[in-house]
């Protein structure tokens, strides 16, 4: 089975995407390990105690699964469903912080470096901008084509 180059671009962002979503889920587990990254959610001021654990503790085990999912095309849909919830929340955890003014550290690869805003908005957009082909492609690829319904009138 050959692919076509459209094919070709759909798995080469998947992979790129998964791959980062495993290596930023892999840091924060492996890295700079989930306590760290439990301060990182409470530092948005959005939850805190137990459900901020709770949050740090099952987001880079989401990231991880969900990002490999997306690199072997395991549950496609789902696949794609989590890394955009993900983003989503992501982004609108991020807004909420810049726009209560709070000078944090993001917690998205584990490290201490405080959140550059611009930067941020630019990378959700990307994701977003991403995730959105890939869904519109993918969509586009298991519709039924005109052939194929021809096939199937008596």
């Amino acid at each position: 089975m050959r692919l076509q180059n459209k094919e070709r671009v759909v798995l080469a962002l998947r992979v790129i995407m998964g791959a980062w979503f495993v290596y930023a889920g892999g840091l924060k587990i492996f890295a700079s390990g989930l306590d760290r990254f439990a301060t990182d959610v409470e530092n948005y001021k959005l939850v805190s105690g137990g459900f901020a654990l709770a949050i740090a503790y099952f987001v880079p085990w989401l990231e991880v699964i969900g990002g490999l999912c997306f690199i072997l095309g395991l549950c496609r849909k789902g696949a794609l469903w989590t890394m955009f919830g993900l983003v989503l929340v992501f982004s609108l955890a991020v807004g909420s912080a810049w726009i209560r003014g709070l000078d944090i550290s993001c917690g998205c690869l584990g490290g201490t470096e405080k959140i550059s805003y611009w930067r941020k908005a630019l990378e959700f957009g990307f994701y977003f901008l991403i995730l959105g082909y890939i869904a519109v492609a993918e969509r586009k690829s298991t519709e039924p084509t005109e052939l194929t319904e021809e096939r199937q009138k008596p």
